[in-house]
């Protein structure tokens, strides 16, 4: 996986590439399904209608509540850009609302999935970017293993959820 971090106009942006031995339309899933992303995504849900417009939660429920935001474009299996506002501390709230995009494009009998969080603030606290290559290494494993990676990352919130691997 390839990842980049860059400063322009006083706004900072972190791009992760990745190659998965998958197709469009699974990939897609893994992201848009509650249950399949709490597998890859440190036991978090994302919940939303995935329409354009339409608000999403992302969550551990019962335990902690990660991030929220507007679906802004969905493109179904190729592109989904959302707001994205986190909430799982007070440092991670201030850097106030982002951007992600996930853009899917096909290759050979792979998918290129490039992840773009970008509207942060120069200085933005790490945490609020810095977990994207556990989780795409997650996805990655998942759909082409079906396992689920066990990093202690990707499981900090198993236990106190009750999710199962």
């Amino acid at each position: 996986m390839s990842d980049s971090q860059a400063v322009v106009d006083g706004t900072a942006m972190a791009v992760f590439e990745t190659y998965i031995k998958t197709t469009p339309e699974r990939l897609w899933e893994a992201i848009t399904d509650p249950a399949m992303r709490a597998k890859y995504s440190f036991g978090v849900e994302v919940r939303s209608d995935w329409t354009p417009g339409s608000r999403y939660e992302s969550s551990v429920p019962g335990v902690v509540e990660i991030a929220t935001g507007e679906n802004v474009e969905v493109d179904p299996p190729h592109r989904l850009v959302q707001t994205f506002t986190a909430l799982w501390s007070d440092d991670v709230k201030a850097v106030g609302e982002s951007r992600v995009t996930w853009e899917i494009e096909p290759v050979g009998s792979s998918c290129r999935l490039t992840v773009t969080h970008d509207h942060l603030p120069a200085g933005a606290h790490g945490e609020v970017y810095g977990g994207w290559p556990m989780i795409l290494a997650g996805l990655k494993t998942l759909l082409e293993t079906g396992e689920n990676l066990d990093t202690p990352g990707s499981l900090m919130y198993a236990e106190a959820s009750g999710w199962e691997r």
